[in-house]
Parts: C-alpha cells; sequence; structure tokens
C-alpha cells in the first residue's frame, strides 16, 4: 500500500522531511543548551552511545551516520578532555572499544539532562500516551527500513 503520491506529495507535511526538521531544530537547541558546558551536539551523542553500550567508533559512526576521519577527531578530542578513553577488547585483541571515563561518567548526567529536557520542551503538549505512540510509530519504520537494509539494527552490541 502506498501512503504517499508523487502529484499529491506535500515536501512541508511528509513524515520524511518533517523528521528531517524536527531533528535539525534539536540538534540547534542541543548545540545552544550544551554551549555553556563547552560541548557541541555531537560530543554529546558519542558520549549517549558509548553510555548506552555502542562502544566501537565504527558503531558510534554508524549510528550518527558520521564521516569516519571526523568521527576519530571526535574521539580524540573527548580523549583529551578524559571524558572517553580506548581500550583493547579482552575478546578480540584487534578491536578497540570506547568506555567513559571516571570523568566521563561525572559530566554525562549533565549532558542527558539537557537532552532530556529538550526532548521535554519538544514534546511540550503530547500526553505520555501520545509519546508513546510516537516511539512505536518510529519504531516499526525504522524497522522497515532495517528489513529493507537501509536502517542501523538496535545497538546489537549493548545487547550482545
Amino acid at each position: 500500500m502506498s501512503i504517499y503520491n508523487p502529484e499529491t506529495y506535500d515536501f512541508f507535511t511528509a513524515v520524511g522531511p518533517q523528521m528531517g526538521r524536527v531533528k535539525a531544530a534539536f540538534v540547534a537547541a542541543l548545540d545552544e543548551k550544551l554551549a555553556p558546558l563547552g560541548v557541541r551536539s555531537a560530543d554529546y551523542l558519542v558520549m549517549v552511545a558509548v553510555a548506552n553500550g555502542i562502544t566501537t567508533a565504527s558503531s558510534v559512526c554508524s549510528l550518527m551516520s558520521h564521516d569516519p576521519g571526523a568521527m576519530t577527531r571526535k574521539i580524540d578530542a573527548l580523549e583529551e578532555r578524559g571524558w572517553v578513553r580506548r581500550v583493547r577488547s579482552a575478546e578480540d585483541r584487534r578491536t578497540i572499544k570506547l568506555e567513559l571515563t571516571a570523568e566521563g561518567r561525572k559530566v554525562y548526567p549533565k549532558l542527558l539532562a539537557t537532552a532530556v529536557g529538550i526532548s521535554n520542551e519538544f514534546l511540550r503538549g503530547f500526553t505520555k500516551a501520545e509519546v508513546r505512540q510516537l516511539e512505536s510509530l518510529l519504531a516499526r519504520m525504522l524497522a522497515n527500513g532495517e528489513s529493507m537494509g537501509y536502517a542501523q539494527p538496535r545497538v546489537k552490541e549493548a545487547v550482545q
């Protein structure tokens, strides 16, 4: 079943472009609110990924749709700040894992609280039931994308 028709497709109301605009607005808000801490949204996204069990640079890169070279520089910068460290995997010595340092674990709750506050601002006027429904609908869209090979499966390494 087709939802959209090329003849009647409205770029301003269609789901995909609206999701893109929501993401752009969220990232702009995140950058603004994190600026006093000297942090950018990309820093936060790496920190939240690592804190939630996404432990390789390539996985973080895939999650963020980020350039690998830029990701290396981002991780280098977080390492210089003392928030993230690279460690060899005990299971496979060829694999380098990322983990938050003690300082990273200390600053992470402030970053998370900022992002959660922004999420709540963006969801102002929604009921909890509506948010759960939105989460479910987005999960279905991701599952469709994943079944076509376009979406990254939900954090496999965090489950393993």
